[in-house]
């Protein structure tokens, strides 16, 4: 399997504040060093994936503000095919509240704005894409009908699909049967096959559903892979003092996404996927902290 990467998803403007502590319900709290970055779970994984060697395209909607020229000047800029970036008149570029503690956990609340605009009619113009493509990778923060309209467009070309469900949400069954790699972390693992399985349970339960790959990342705990004759628990790579976990999960799928289209197995491309990830979160920022190919090696 090779070629290019087709990512369907979000483009925001992170707005990143770092505390001491997360406050607490009606608390608050002193913040420092306060940033607007690039973001959007799709727009982060399409940028990890291009900086780790993919050939990548990308379908989504920013709005007609200064939020939505920079996003499109960073996804440009980063090599990735913007032709089916729609910008949406009289709309605001979709928006990311992020505060991190010095312990390097974050809590974010979003605002869609654009992304919410983003329409079957958007995917079905992206259909030369589909043609070329290798790997179709999608999460949920588009609107769900869109994300399913793009799943069926990527099967019917024969493209397997990458589907990361988060925001974690309920989901039909009929999605699930048409991904080929699911990628879930705990949270969302736990809405989707039930909270009182441990990984590996939660990993084969949800295998049975259809995907025929699950990767259930667990952060510091490592990786449970279910997928055709390779079950198994791979711990997290040793890291440096971690600065910041935003955008690590985007980095291991963007990575995933690079290796498997390059041809690597299961096994080592979720093996790269996690040695990226190890690297972004001894850094601040989730496109900041994403690491370029030369300083993870090869799958």
């Amino acid at each position: 399997m090779t070629g290019r990467v087709v990512v369907l998803g979000s483009v925001n403007a992170d707005l990143v504040l770092r505390c001491a502590a997360l406050p607490l319900p009606g608390e608050t709290v002193h913040g420092r060093d306060f940033r607007t970055l690039p973001g959007g779970k799709g727009a982060n994984q399409a940028i990890a994936a291009a900086r780790l060697g993919a050939s990548v395209a990308f379908i989504g909607c920013v709005g007609d503000d200064d939020f939505g020229r920079t996003a499109q000047s960073v996804l440009a800029g980063e090599g990735i095919d913007t032709t089916h970036l729609h910008v949406v008149a009289g709309t605001a570029t979709g928006v990311a509240m992020i505060l991190v503690d010095d312990a390097g956990q974050n809590s974010i609340a979003l605002a869609a704005g654009a992304n919410a605009a983003l329409t079957t009619d958007h995917v079905d113009a992206a259909a030369p894409l589909f043609a070329g493509a290798a790997l179709f990778v999608c999460q949920l923060e588009s609107p769900l009908d869109v994300v399913r309209h793009a799943i069926g467009r990527a099967r019917a070309a024969g493209v397997p699909v990458l589907l990361n469900p988060a925001p974690a949400q309920a989901l039909p069954a009929a999605l699930l049967a048409d991904v080929d790699v699911l990628v879930p972390n705990e949270t969302e693992a736990a809405l989707l096959a039930g909270s009182d399985l441990d990984a590996a349970a939660a990993a084969a339960h949800l295998r049975a559903m259809g995907p025929a790959t699950v990767l259930l990342t667990l952060g510091a705990d490592g990786l449970q892979i279910d997928a055709d004759g390779l079950v198994q628990r791979v711990p997290a790579p040793a890291t440096g003092p971690v600065v910041d976990t935003t955008g690590a999960g985007d980095t291991f799928i963007g990575a995933f996404a690079a290796a498997r289209v390059e041809g690597a197995s299961v096994a080592a491309a979720a093996a790269f996927a996690q040695k990226a990830a190890a690297l972004s979160v001894t850094r601040a920022g989730a496109v900041g902290g994403m690491p370029y190919r030369h300083e993870v090696g090869n799958p």
